[in-house]
């Protein structure tokens, strides 16, 4: 999808928006809950500050990382969930644009073709499908994100009992069918900025710790096709990560339900790989979620609080070289 984008929101939406940069909202394990209220103070918050972002940055679009309705996802398109946990949480005039969406581990508890149906239902829910490409231009300079379904690729876990292994719940065809996919995708990129965003995360300190499938078979594509950055969830919280020598950078965005301060895995990942870690113990109320904005000079990541407090910046300032 090529951008000239800026006027086709500003017919849709009123608002005015930057030609010489893209900038959007990232939020991940923001579900709410499946009883009343369907929602959590983190997720609210969140939801508040986000609003305030959008309008800072005059955000084109949010990506939505996953785990979008807990526990067990929606029973069909026609779910009250999406009313409830979605629609009626996100309700800020600067939010009302476009927010591309991808599965969790509890959206494939639950029926995650009724969330990819959903778009066609919502203005703004969009989920074509588990796995798809997006590309915007915009004063000569490509972003281009790959959005990939990390439960086909490494099965899905028990949130419940971290300790317990990954269940490969799909057939290794399938698997390798999106494995191929996202190869294709990456190697063909000319993106100034080339982002993947996925569930589980490739590297993380906390609960989850790295997903040892995506170590082994996805790292190596990132850093063969000079990936900018890995975004992700799962994890209830917000970290930074980079390999020394490597040049992609692995963000977790996963506090949009909860926080937590677990680093169970701290000694799991390459030494000196971790550069910021926020998350309060099992707290509720606290969250936080993440803006970009990309220019022809620098991709900078914002991590923000439900306070509204700019916790963590990093600045990319080279572009690929491809």
């Amino acid at each position: 999808m090529y951008m000239r984008p800026v006027l086709v929101l500003l017919m849709l939406s009123g608002l005015v928006y930057s030609e010489n940069t893209l900038n959007f909202l990232l939020l991940g394990d923001w579900g709410g809950d499946p009883h009343y209220p369907y929602t959590t103070a983190a997720e609210v918050g969140c939801a508040r500050q986000m609003g305030n972002q959008a309008k800072l940055i005059l955000a084109n679009f949010t990506i939505a990382l996953g785990d979008n309705m807990y526990y067990s996802g929606v029973k069909n398109e026609y779910d009250s969930r999406f009313a409830h946990t979605f629609e009626n949480v996100f309700t800020d005039k600067y939010l009302q644009h476009t927010w591309y969406v991808i599965a969790g581990n509890h959206d494939h508890v639950g029926n995650v073709t009724g969330e990819i149906a959903y778009t066609d239902h919502s203005t703004r829910w969009t989920f074509p499908s588990l796995y798809y490409n997006k590309i915007f231009t915009f004063s000569k300079i490509t972003v281009q994100i790959v959005f990939i379904d990390t439960v086909i690729l490494s099965g899905i876990s028990d949130s419940n009992d971290p300790s317990k292994k990954y269940e490969i719940i799909h057939e290794e065809k399938i698997a390798q069918t999106q494995w191929e996919w996202i190869e294709d995708q990456l190697k063909a990129s000319t993106a100034d900025w080339l982002l993947v965003a996925g569930h589980y995360p490739v590297w993380s300190i906390a609960e989850h710790g790295p997903t040892k499938i995506l170590v082994d078979k996805l790292r190596p594509l990132l850093e063969k096709y000079k990936v900018t950055a890995y975004l992700c969830g799962h994890d209830h919280n917000m970290q930074h990560l980079r390999e020394q020598g490597s040049v992609v950078d692995y963000f977790v965005i996963g506090a949009g339900h909860f926080t937590d301060s677990s680093n169970a895995h701290k000694n799991d990942v390459p030494h000196g790989s971790l550069k910021f870690f926020y998350g309060q113990k099992d707290s509720y109320s606290d969250g936080a979620f993440a803006s970009i904005t990309a220019s022809s000079k620098e991709l900078k990541i914002t991590y923000i609080n439900v306070q509204g407090q700019s916790i963590y910046q990093h600045i990319n300032s080279v572009p690929r070289n491809v």
